[in-house]
């Protein structure tokens, strides 16, 4: 009696793995549920790590924070630029580019920062955003540790 109960609550349980992700159970995705195929497709075309506007976007969230909220430091320039991954989790999730770098600050120090740039989720849905984390500086802990949710 309790091995076949036993046995059906493991068998519950893997149908219920299955259902929430199908990579899990060894399924592949099927294609049409790639997010080109959405009735709102995306198709992942981002700008590069290094280009002025991802670059600008993040200098100014960035600036506007500290100002407001915790002294005088302000990001001046940038180096190291690379990209760390593009679409990481699969072709069925909203695109990405990961990219890592190095940014300057008016106080001498330099500071990792990790950034992603992702498709549709600009303002109402339209265009692209930045998310992005500074090593050092990320106080709140949002990315803890170090910036590691930030990167894929």
């Amino acid at each position: 009696m309790r091995r076949a109960l036993l046995r059906t609550a493991l068998a519950s349980f893997a149908l219920l793995a299955t259902a929430i992700s199908p990579e899990a159970s060894g399924r592949r995705v099927h294609p049409a549920d790639a997010a080109e195929n959405r009735i709102n497709p995306m198709y992942g075309n981002l700008p590069a790590c290094d280009s002025p506007a991802v670059l600008g976007e993040i200098t100014s969230w960035f600036n506007s924070r500290e100002a407001r909220f915790w002294g005088p430091l302000q990001a001046i320039a940038y180096d190291r630029i690379r990209p760390i991954a593009f679409r990481p989790l699969g072709n069925d999730f909203i695109p990405r580019r990961f990219c890592s770098g190095r940014m300057a600050l008016n106080d001498g120090t330099l500071h990792r920062v990790d950034y992603s740039v992702r498709e549709n989720l600009g303002l109402f849905g339209y265009g692209w955003n930045v998310n992005w984390c500074v090593s050092g500086l990320d106080r709140h802990r949002s990315y803890a540790p170090d910036c590691k949710m930030a990167r894929p």
